[in-house]
């Protein structure tokens, strides 16, 4: 392989990296990783590294043979002892992928210029602009676009999915990435996989690039089953400015090892007002950037992220508490009283694998009760950890629970509640009927803190899925919030809990000193 000016490839150490954990293999010679993301700024040279792994997919000894190199093979190939020995797929099959033909051309285009003539004569290589044979036709690399239907049956050993964040269901780039699965799961010897390079994609435009991030981040959340994706960006902080003084410092250690691009052409590039700060920060500071009707950003989110900071037991804090039944999830989230750092104490879906059973006809079903109890417990051992000085809940659908635990938690000698949600209840707080102060109280003065860095919270990933997913709402009293759309699988629960409980704390502190608790009690026990 050379490089267009003719010169021998070289890996950056930064390509070297990312090439050492794709081809990573565990005892048993099977891949670490059946899926690749490459994500990275614009110019970075995504392109040029698929062509190269391609290549290697082509005619490479890309494939594990299953033994280690004995000191006779070592000595032969150039490699340790005991290194892993590869060979060529026999009967390779390449696929570039993307929705449109220019798209696959970003890749079909370096061929030519990387394959040198001895690597062309070698392996009988036959260069064409959309299909490329090698052997006389028994190995190909070639261009596929979103067909779904065309794409059904194939059976490649690598796909190279170009542009993902350009894959949406109006050109069927959903449908094609399905296709894409279904192929390479027929793989004989599992060794078919699909490498995906990216820029940063637009939030809201549901792409395949968005869809893998989002699953990918469950899996690190704990809420999803990790079956081996490697997901490798660089991406600028939340907290980076998008200024003529920060921009460069920024892009430095943003490139990476692509020393190429220049620096002071890409400070103009985001100078220049044409350019929406939004695309400035996805092209350049490779950041996901929330759409225009988000809540809040995640570089707004991230940048009060704080792990280091632990809620001890016996803390005063307060609760707040949004409760869904069959299909939204149930939130509980705390608020330290001393400075307000918010954490996550529990956020159930009520779909998930712990709360089904599998009737006697076979079918899956909710096991109601058993989610009931884990929130039901949750709540009470929250009163036995901490020193809950107010706890705020939405009503509906939780009234029973909500009176029981008023009536057990909120109320008695030395263990009351110092706040009162209602003259009735101390905790239930209709958010649907009090929409005028959830919105001006609650939501519109929790965005102000965050925007404001007024609070930290533990950073949990799937408290931080639920604020992403909150799109602003214009209703009688100003902005609230909500999903996207009513039939949105995009939760926002663990949201309307942390603005809960944020607002039972400042009522706390709105408390004249005689009526709140002066020093910290002891946990109690129920």
């Amino acid at each position: 392989m050379q490089h267009e000016d003719g010169t021998p490839w070289r890996f950056t150490n930064e390509q070297f990296r990312f090439i050492l954990h794709w081809y990573a293999i565990e005892s048993d010679f099977r891949w670490t990783y059946r899926e690749g993301i490459l994500q990275r700024l614009k110019g970075w040279g995504k392109d040029p590294l698929g062509c190269i792994i391609c290549s290697a997919e082509f005619v490479g000894p890309c494939r594990p043979t299953g033994r280690l190199a004995t000191p006779e093979e070592a000595e032969w190939l150039g490699i340790p002892v005991g290194q892993p020995i590869g060979r060529p797929h026999p009967q390779a099959w390449v696929q570039t992928a993307a929705v449109s033909i220019t798209q696959t051309k970003n890749t079909m285009t370096l061929f030519p210029s990387y394959l040198t003539r001895a690597t062309l004569e070698e392996y009988e290589i036959s260069l064409g602009k959309e299909i490329i044979y090698a052997h006389q036709g028994a190995q190909r690399i070639e261009a596929v676009t979103s067909s779904p239907r065309t794409l059904e049956g194939s059976r490649p050993t690598l796909i190279l999915k170009n542009e993902t964040q350009h894959w949406v269901a109006s050109n069927e780039g959903h449908a094609m990435d399905a296709v894409i699965a279904r192929n390479l799961a027929k793989s004989k010897d599992g060794y078919a996989r699909a490498l995906a390079i990216t820029n940063a994609y637009e939030p809201g435009e549901d792409s395949v690039a968005q869809v893998a991030r989002e699953a990918w981040e469950k899996v690190q959340a704990g809420q999803a089953v990790d079956t081996g994706v490697l997901y490798d960006s660089l991406e600028a902080p939340p907290e980076a400015e998008l200024s003529a003084e920060s921009a460069p410092a920024v892009i430095a250690a943003i490139r990476g090892d692509s020393t190429w691009l220049d620096i002071p052409r890409i400070v103009a590039e985001i100078m220049d007002i044409r350019n929406p700060a939004s695309r400035s920060r996805r092209f350049y500071y490779n950041q996901i950037i929330a759409t225009e009707d988000a809540w809040t950003t995640p570089q707004a989110w991230d940048a009060l992220a704080d792990s280091n900071i632990h809620v001890a037991p016996g803390e005063q804090i307060a609760l707040g508490f949004d409760g869904g039944e069959t299909e939204d999830h149930t939130a509980l989230q705390g608020s330290r009283i001393s400075d307000g750092f918010c954490f996550n104490l529990g956020l159930w879906d009520p779909q998930s694998p712990e709360f089904m059973y599998r009737g006697a006809d076979g079918k899956l079903a909710h096991n109601r009760q058993a989610f009931l109890d884990a929130v039901d417990a949750t709540v009470r051992q929250a009163f036995t950890d901490y020193d809950v000085v107010a706890f705020f809940s939405d009503i509906h659908p939780w009234e029973s629970y909500i009176t029981q635990w008023d009536l057990d938690l909120g109320r008695g000698s030395g263990r009351e509640l110092c706040v009162s949600a209602t003259a009735h209840n101390r905790i239930g707080w209709d958010m649907r009927a009090r929409g005028k102060e959830f919105t001006l109280m609650g939501a519109e003065w929790v965005h102000d803190e965050i925007e404001k860095q007024a609070f930290r919270h533990d950073g949990n990933l799937r408290v931080r899925q639920h604020v992403l997913n909150a799109r602003n709402r214009p209703n009688n009293w100003g902005m609230g919030f909500g999903k996207e759309h009513r039939e949105s699988q995009r939760k926002v629960d663990a949201l309307a809990a942390l603005i809960l409980s944020r607002m039972a704390r400042r009522a706390y502190l709105g408390l004249s000193p005689d009526k709140q608790r002066r020093k910290r009690r002891k946990a109690a026990f129920y």
